[in-house]
C-alpha cells in the first residue's frame, strides 16, 4: 500500500569502478558474481575470479598498446561482454557498446563516428570482419569471443585474455596502476544508428558511479538477479550491471529472450530489470491462464480479499498467490521497469499479487536514471522520486500544467560527441532539455506526460499528449497495439485525433 516518502537508503560511497570492483572483492570474494549457460551447464564466477578475469584482459590491452583507445563491443548478452565492458571501465580507454540488431552499414557508421581502434564482437559479426576493416582503417584490432587462432589484425579472445594472464603473473602491472579522469569520456553510447544521424552520447565515469550511488538510495536491489536487456543500453549495462556489482549481486545472465521463464525458474532471482513489452505479456499470460484453468473470478476474489487484509495489516500475497509466485521462481521480489511509461494498472495488480513493480525514469543523456519510484513509496502512475543529485524544472508549461521536463545534476552527460550544435540545442548552462513533458504530483512524485515531439495541439487550443490515451486504450482486453495521432484539416490545423491499427 503507498506511504509517504521515507529517508535514503544508506550506501557506500566510491569514486570509480575500480575501487566499486575492489570493495566488492573485498567484502565477498568468494561469493558468485556471475551465473551463466555454457554447454548446458551452469556456470560460476565469483567475485575475485571475476575481478582476475578484468585484470588479465586489461593487462593483454596494455601490453598491445590501446588501454587509452576507444573500444567498441558488439554481441549477445554474455560473460565476455561483461569483462570486456569492466576492463575498459578500468582502464584509462573508452568503452563504446553497440547495438547488436543494427545493420552494417550503421555499425560501420558508429565505429567510424566514435574513433574506435578496437572491435570486440561475437561469432554472428565474423563475416562482417573483412567489409569492416576495409571501410574502418582506423580499427587496429578485431578480436573475436569465438576466434580459435590470430591472425593479422584479428585476435581470439581467448588467446589474448592467456597472454594477459602470463604477463601478469610474470610481474606486468601496468594495468591495475593506470589512473583515470573521472570527469573525462569513459563510455559513448549511441541512441541512434541511423547514418548520419547518429547521437554519440557522452558519459563520464563520475556520471556512471553517481547513477549507481544514489540510484541505489532511491531503489535498493536483492542478491540476486536476473540479467536480461540488452547490454548495449544504459538502462541494463549501468542502472542494472554496475548497481548489481555494487550491491554485491549475483547477476544471472539470460541467454536469450525465449529463456526468460526457463532461467527466472531455474536461477529464482530476487530481481529483474524489464521493459513495459514483458510486463505486458506476463500480466496476460497470467490472465490467460486463470481464464483456460476456469479460476479467473477466483483470482479477483482472491485479491479483494487479500488487499482488504493487507489494509488490517495481514499480507497473506506469497501464500494466497503462490502458484503465480512459483511460475517466476519462488522468490521474485522486485521488477524494476523502465524505458517506457507503464499502465498504473499493471502496478498495483503486481502489487496486489505480492511483486514490487518498481517504475522508473531515465535517459541515455542522463546515465540513464533520473528518478524511480521506493519500495515502500510506490505509485505506479508516476516514475517516482528524483534521485538526490538531480534538479528537475519544467520549461513551456501548457495551460494543463505540463512542461518539458530539465535535468541538472551529476547524472546529466557531457554533451554529444563531435556535435557541438545539437549538445548547445540540449544543454543550456548545465540543464539538459529532455524531450520529455511532465510534472510533479502532490507528494513530490514526477509524472511523464509524453514526449515533446509527439505532442498534439488541436485547434482550440488543447494540448493532447497520445501516450497518454494509448496507456488508456491499452487497458481494454483483446488490444494488443494501438498508435493514436492528430488529423489535420485543409489549413494544417489539427481538428480530431484518431486511432489506427488495433490489433485484436
Amino acid at each position: 500500500m503507498k506511504k509517504e516518502n521515507y529517508e535514503y537508503n544508506k550506501v557506500q560511497r566510491v569514486s570509480s569502478i575500480k575501487e566499486l570492483l575492489e570493495l566488492a572483492v573485498k567484502d565477498c570474494g568468494n561469493k558468485d558474481a556471475f551465473k551463466y549457460r555454457e554447454n548446458g551447464k551452469i556456470v560460476s564466477i565469483t567475485y575475485e575470479e571475476f575481478q582476475r578475469d578484468t585484470i588479465e584482459l586489461g593487462t593483454a590491452l596494455s601490453s598491445i598498446g590501446v588501454e587509452d583507445s576507444h573500444i567498441a563491443v558488439i554481441g549477445e548478452n554474455s560473460y565476455d561482454w561483461i569483462t570486456v565492458y569492466l576492463t575498459v571501465l578500468k582502464s584509462k580507454g573508452v568503452i563504446v557498446p553497440i547495438d547488436k540488431e543494427l545493420i552494417i552499414e550503421d555499425i560501420i557508421n558508429i565505429l567510424k563516428n566514435s574513433d574506435s581502434e578496437v572491435l570486440f564482437y561475437s561469432k554472428k559479426y565474423e563475416k562482417y570482419i573483412e567489409q569492416i576493416e576495409k571501410e574502418v582503417p582506423n580499427i587496429k584490432y578485431f578480436i573475436g569471443f569465438k576466434e580459435e587462432n590470430n591472425n593479422g589484425k584479428k585476435l581470439s579472445y581467448k588467446k589474448l585474455k592467456q597472454t594477459g594472464k602470463k604477463l601478469f603473473e610474470e610481474g606486468n602491472d601496468t594495468y591495475i596502476h593506470l589512473e583515470n579522469d573521472k570527469d573525462k569520456l569513459k563510455m559513448l553510447v549511441y541512441t541512434s544508428g541511423t547514418t548520419g544521424m547518429a547521437k554519440g552520447v557522452m558519459l563520464s565515469e563520475h556520471n556512471l558511479v553517481s547513477c549507481v550511488y544514489y540510484g541505489l538510495q532511491v531503489s535498493t536491489v536483492y542478491d540476486k538477479c536476473l540479467s536480461v536487456l540488452p547490454y548495449h543500453h544504459t538502462y541494463e549495462a549501468v542502472a542494472g550491471i554496475l548497481v548489481s556489482l555494487h550491491h554485491h549481486s549475483t547477476i544471472c545472465i539470460n541467454e536469450n529472450l525465449k529463456m526468460v521463464l526457463k532461467n527466472l525458474q531455474e536461477y529464482k532471482p530476487e530481481y529483474v530489470y524489464l521493459v513495459p513489452a514483458f510486463i505486458e505479456i506476463f500480466y496476460k499470460k497470467i490472465w490467460d491462464g486463470a481464464k483456460e484453468s476456469g479460476k479467473d473470478k477466483i483470482l479477483k476474489t482472491m485479491i479483494s480479499i487479500s488487499n482488504f487484509l493487507r489494509k488490517i495489516g495481514i499480507d497473506m500475497r506469497k501464500i494466497l498467490f503462490k502458484s503465480i509466485h512459483k511460475q517466476f521462481g519462488g522468490n521474485l521480489i522486485k521488477i524494476v521497469c523502465g524505458g517506457a511509461p507503464i499502465r498504473a494498472e499493471l502496478g498495483y495488480f503486481f502489487d496486489s499479487i505480492g511483486f514490487d513493480l518498481i517504475n522508473g525514469y531515465g535517459i541515455t543523456e542522463c546515465s540513464p536514471l533520473v528518478s524511480a519510484n521506493r519500495d515502500r513509496f510506490n505509485d505506479c502512475s508516476t516514475v517516482g522520486v528524483v534521485l538526490p543529485c538531480c534538479e528537475i524544472k519544467f520549461e513551456n508549461v501548457t495551460p494543463e500544467g505540463d512542461g518539458e521536463i530539465c535535468v541538472k545534476g551529476d547524472i546529466v552527460m557531457l554533451g554529444y560527441y563531435k556535435d557541438e550544435q545539437r549538445t548547445k540545442d540540449v544543454l543550456k548552462k548545465g540543464w539538459f532539455n529532455t524531450g520529455d513533458y511532465g510534472k510533479f504530483n502532490e507528494k513530490g512524485q514526477l509524472l511523464i506526460t509524453g514526449r515533446k515531439k509527439n505532442l498534439i495541439v488541436l485547434k482550440n487550443g488543447k494540448n493532447v499528449f497520445p501516450e497518454e490515451i494509448e496507456n488508456y486504450i491499452m487497458g481494454i482486453p483483446y488490444v494488443s497495439e494501438v498508435v493514436v495521432k492528430g488529423i489535420k484539416d485543409d489549413n494544417g490545423a489539427e481538428t480530431r485525433i484518431v486511432c489506427r491499427n488495433i490489433s485484436r
